[in-house]
């Protein structure tokens, strides 16, 4: 006779408590649902032994992914949290909803637009939130989730229901890499904590990492700054497999493993320069790992410790969650569920994002079969764009004093200085650092065709709302399907054109910029802006529009566009009364950031910059201290601009 395990001791006797309390019936649904736990990392690509990386030490993960499937091209729909996981809650892309395409929004759900808790609790779930939110959305914490806080626990259950619970691990956060009070600028190798880690003499440790055996990409310099970053980020992950592991031990000491389905993934790419907010490989590339119990294996397409290839979306994990619940997949998601009754073939490609990051705007959007990565830039005359809070990190800081002491190579300096290309191709296995740009190569040249088909299909099916500025009225899901408020198709042909910034269309976007649509103005105004000096010729069209158009935001450019062709007092007084006015933040946050590309110009708008600088809004004022000490002589790649003290996150929310 076989001696029962304490697990089986343990799930018989919560079986017969429930029956007890609730009978048979509701034993019988718990019975045809699996419970469900995910557990979630914040800020990481796949640095995971299980992944292939022979510095990590992981071993928690690891043993996961050989007991359930491991997904090797798995992305994020934004390389930043917030975008992220409001897909991740509705299972509908943030483009797809302004403004949350933008880092710290507040995106208005409309009633056709249900999230994923909502639909489990309706199925029987018992819903907990541990206790992250930052959905970039209305959405209501308490109002979704059956709980929703730092307690929020599968524990808290009424006998008898099926759990759905996810446990954020802030472990591996951007935090995690920022130096310790104290350590002294370009102070060189040290692997102290920063303050709330689990920096104690028991905290796990790798063994393997040392600031001198850590991989530098070729993007980067070599610096001890850079190396110190890199190994302090292999502990934060070690870290944050120990608490993984935690979880995984909990599930199991009540008995409950053999009945639940585990997930775990992180939430976007890493914290390193150049990956987190920005859609290369790096910024949407994250860790996916399912485990499924015996009993829920038919469930799954392959069997348990399979390597699956081909690409995943965390866009898909709304749909797959409702899937394995047996509930059906409502028509707004936008995902395909990959596990469960309802999961389906996938297209080949994950698509990612980006918008605002915090104070700084940009417009890229990217697709990817896992192998290649195809970036569009719809914003390629922004080159280097300052963050606040990514330069609190010694990388950032140490590669800018690199460049600035005339010290990188040609690969590193790009980052910095010289021209965005309007489309960016690269192949991640052969070159993991996408330094080498394959567009224009022949043998590539089908691929490039076929996947700018995908990407524009893409953002056609979803109704991509980047070509609409923040704060317009065509935002939002519902606004931006009127086809005459938003004419997509037309949009992105001009906006094709206006990267390409080829002074053959200027007499096109000069006659648009009195076009009656403001979104189509406001492209043939971008358009001239992108040309520079060779939009001269319509000097005339870009005063007017910075005069008299009835659109702020057409104004900003226009006043921009005028002040790149030549000196402009008039261009920098119109931005300097946009951002000293009473118009909505979006219009000053533009106007602040056409005058930090003016350069010295700009100094005639210095007063108003400096209240912004002193002022209550945290990305007016993060824009206004860069650009008053690049005015006045006192930046440098340590000056601190982000106040961590002053900033207000939103309601559970974060960077």
């Amino acid at each position: 006779m076989v001696e029962p395990t304490r697990r089986d001791v343990l799930h018989a006797a919560m079986m017969t408590m429930a029956a007890s309390a609730f009978g048979s019936g509701i034993l019988d649904a718990q019975a045809a649902k699996p419970n469900i736990l995910w557990l979630v990392s914040e800020d990481n690509n796949p640095f995971l032994g299980c992944y292939g990386d022979a510095l990590a030490h992981t071993p928690n993960i690891d043993a996961l992914a050989k007991r359930g499937l491991l997904y090797r091209h798995a992305f994020s729909a934004a390389p930043v949290c917030a975008p992220s996981r409001f897909g991740i809650l509705t299972g509908v892309y943030p483009e797809s909803c302004a403004p949350a395409n933008h880092m710290r929004a507040n995106a208005q759900l409309p009633a056709a637009i249900r999230t994923y808790p909502e639909y489990l609790r309706e199925a029987g779930y018992y819903c907990t939130n541990n206790a992250k939110t930052d959905w970039n959305c209305s959405a209501d914490a308490n109002a979704i989730f059956d709980e929703s806080s730092p307690k929020a626990h599968w524990k808290n259950r009424p006998p008898g229901r099926p759990f759905f619970a996810i446990f954020n691990h802030e472990s591996s956060h951007e935090t995690s890499i920022l130096p310790a009070p104290g350590r002294a600028a370009g102070g060189g190798a040290s692997l102290a904590f920063p303050p709330g880690a689990a920096a104690g003499a028991d905290a796990p440790r790798n063994p393997r990492v040392t600031p001198e055996n850590v991989r530098v990409p070729a993007y980067l310099p070599d610096t001890a700054d850079i190396r110190d970053e890199r190994a302090r980020y292999y502990q934060a992950i070690t870290r944050m497999d120990a608490q993984i592991g935690a979880k995984l031990k909990e599930l199991d000491d009540a008995g409950l493993a053999d009945d639940t389905i585990v997930f775990y993934y992180s939430d976007n790419g890493g914290v390193l320069p150049r990956s987190k907010r920005y859609c290369y490989d790096d910024g949407l590339r994250v860790a996916l790992v399912v485990a499924l119990p015996q009993k829920w294996q038919h469930l799954a397409p392959a069997a348990m410790g399979t390597v699956v290839n081909g690409p995943v979306s965390l866009i898909d994990l709304a749909p797959t969650l409702l899937s394995l619940s047996g509930t059906k997949v409502p028509a707004h998601m936008q995902g395909a569920a990959f596990l469960g009754a309802q999961a389906a073939p996938r297209g080949p490609y994950a698509f990612g994002m980006r918008n605002r990051m915090d104070e700084r705007y940009d417009f890229v959007r990217a697709v990817t079969d896992g192998r290649y990565h195809y970036v569009r830039n719809y914003t390629p005359h922004r080159v280097f764009q300052h963050g606040a809070f990514e330069w609190q990190a010694k990388g950032y800081q140490s590669w800018e004093r690199e460049f600035r002491a005339g010290r990188l190579t040609e690969v590193q300096s790009r980052f910095f200085t010289g021209t965005r290309p309007h489309e960016e191709l690269y192949d991640v296995q052969a070159d993991p650092g996408s330094v080498q740009n394959l567009v224009g190569v022949q043998v590539h040249a089908a691929r490039l065709a076929e996947m700018r088909k995908a990407l524009d299909a893409h953002m056609l099916a979803i109704v991509d709302n980047g070509f609409i500025p923040e704060g317009m009225p065509a935002e939002g899901f519902v606004a931006s399907r009127d086809a005459g408020a938003y004419p997509l198709a037309r949009l992105m042909s001009l906006a094709s054109k206006a990267c390409a910034r080829e002074p053959r269309y200027a007499t096109e976007f000069r006659a648009l910029a009195a076009d009656p649509h403001p979104l189509v103005r406001h492209w043939a105004l971008q358009g001239l802006l992108m040309l520079g000096a060779a939009a001269a010729p319509a000097r005339q069209a870009l005063e007017s529009a910075m005069r008299s158009d009835v659109v702020m935001q057409n104004r900003v450019v226009a006043a921009e566009a005028l002040a790149t062709i030549a000196p402009s007092p008039e261009a920098i007084q119109v931005l300097a009364g946009l951002l000293d006015g009473t118009e909505p933040m979006p219009v000053k946050l533009q106007a602040i950031n056409a005058l930090t590309f003016l350069g010295e110009q700009s100094r005639a708008a210095l007063p108003q910059i400096k209240r912004a600088a002193a002022g209550s809004q945290q990305f007016l004022r993060n824009c206004g201290r860069y650009l008053e000490a690049v005015l006045e002589g006192r930046y440098d790649p340590t000056f601190r601009v982000f106040d961590m003290a002053a900033a207000r996150p939103a309601p559970g929310g974060g960077q």
